[in-house]
């Protein structure tokens, strides 16, 4: 067994598994989308491209106009009939804004019997966005990366951000009402929340002004908010602004992917292998360096004990987790959570830690993430990196690139969540 090849294999198999066109294509037979009538899309996310590439696939001349807005360099060509915007993530910018804005034009129109298409992905938080009155693109820009840097989990991010923006938090549904809505949807959020996945800007919104007030104090934020976010907050508390709706009847949402398939999945394609398994858990939620620790330690017990499973195995891991940014470093979670890994499992053999983000990308670089085995910790040294350092200055992909751990994959076309994947022969 080549266990680092094997990592990599199983890996591989579980996204290619999640990715979105066989999905769509399914969805939209199952749901008898291609009897529709007067049908346009509107595509958000990473994985927008492909989603909207299948439907247009499977539906043919039925659609009748599209608008994708994904992240820079996912899209991969023309569509036929479908406008292809590119913005920013995790950051929203001008193109975000105009393509959002674009996208409400084009629904503004809509009637009783037209019907909307929406696909969404992950991502779409951040790339589906248009402020309400008074908040600018750089107040925007300010919330996402206060909200990022506090180590708020996606569910708290967006209470926020539904309650600055005219699309999220049900908002979208309600402008295009009284048109109707099929939502067809890959997970990126823990616990598949439709509430919370891209912000829900199709599903109802339970969370309030108050709630979101909740969250900035939570993370001490509330001095470094820009005026403009506190003032329509407070005023939604205070009933001068319209709250988020809380229930919708021109909508039905039904979720085609998530990170628990992809790691049913990954079992499936360690089993076909040779290993035994052991899944965990698809909602792995917590500081991303306590995860890699975590996750070498019972590693080191397997290979001690074989307990909780006798070697060969793969145990198998799925969620989000979050890093409180510390340092000035480059990385992102999965890179981070390997890094950790690296500094436990140092000196132990037949032992490997893979953490991906099943889109590609982690963080603000080219990465998916990273493998580490019992060897990473010294490679690191010899290349000039002190592991330790790194993980405290948040440099997780500089460490990575030193002893050749990166994971670089280029965009999947897919998002849901993350698959970290721990190995013992």
């Amino acid at each position: 067994m080549n266990l680092r090849e094997d990592v990599l294999d199983v890996i591989s198999f579980a996204i290619e598994r999640v990715l979105p066109d066989r999905a769509v294509k399914d969805a939209i037979l199952r749901e008898g989308l291609g009897k529709l009538k007067n049908v346009g899309l509107v595509a958000i996310g990473k994985a927008a491209w492909r989603m909207a590439k299948a439907a247009k696939e499977a539906l043919g001349e039925v659609l009748k106009w599209g608008i994708v807005i994904t992240k820079y360099k996912h899209s991969l060509g023309e569509i036929e009939g479908v406008e292809i915007y590119e913005a920013g993530h995790p950051i929203p910018d001008e193109n975000t804004l105009y393509a959002t804005k674009r996208v409400l034009e084009k629904v503004s129109s809509l009637k009783e019997g037209d019907n909307l298409l929406f696909l969404v992905s992950g991502g779409g938080s951040a790339l589906f966005e248009y402020p309400l009155e008074g908040i600018s693109l750089e107040d925007l820009k300010r919330v996402n990366e206060l909200l990022l840097k506090s180590g708020a989990d996606i569910v708290e991010m967006n209470t926020v951000r539904k309650h600055i923006s005219a699309v999220k938090g049900g908002r979208f549904a309600k402008a295009v009402y009284p048109a109707f809505i099929y939502s067809l949807i890959l997970s990126d959020v823990l616990g598949d929340r439709l509430d919370s996945i891209a912000s829900g800007p199709a599903y109802p919104d339970e969370t309030t002004y108050a709630d979101a007030l909740k969250v900035i104090d939570k993370y001490g934020l509330r001095d470094k908010m820009p005026s403009s976010v506190l003032n329509i907050l407070e005023r939604g508390v205070s009933g001068e602004v319209d709250e988020t709706p809380k229930r919708l009847d021109n909508v039905k949402s039904v979720i085609i992917g998530s990170v628990s398939l992809a790691c049913r999945y990954a079992i499936e394609r360690a089993k076909f292998l040779g290993y035994n398994t052991l899944f965990l858990t698809s909602t792995l939620n917590c500081e991303a360096s306590e995860a890699g620790r975590f996750i070498a330690e019972i590693l080191k017990e397997i290979k001690r004990s074989s307990n909780p499973i006798s070697p060969p195995c793969m145990i198998v891991l799925g969620g989000e987790t979050v890093v409180h940014v510390r340092g000035n470093g480059k990385g992102g979670r999965s890179q981070e959570l390997a890094l950790s890994s690296a500094i436990s499992l140092r000196g132990e053999r037949g032992v490997v830690v893979a953490a991906v983000g099943t889109d590609g990308t982690d963080g603000p670089t080219d990465a998916a993430g990273g493998m580490v085995d019992g060897e990473s910790f010294e490679r690191m040294l010899l290349n000039g990196v002190d592991p330790e350092r790194a993980l405290l200055d948040n440099d997780s992909y500089n460490a990575l690139k030193a002893s050749g751990d990166l994971i670089i994959t280029g965009p999947t076309g897919t998002n849901v969540n993350d698959i970290v994947i721990g190995a013992v022969i």
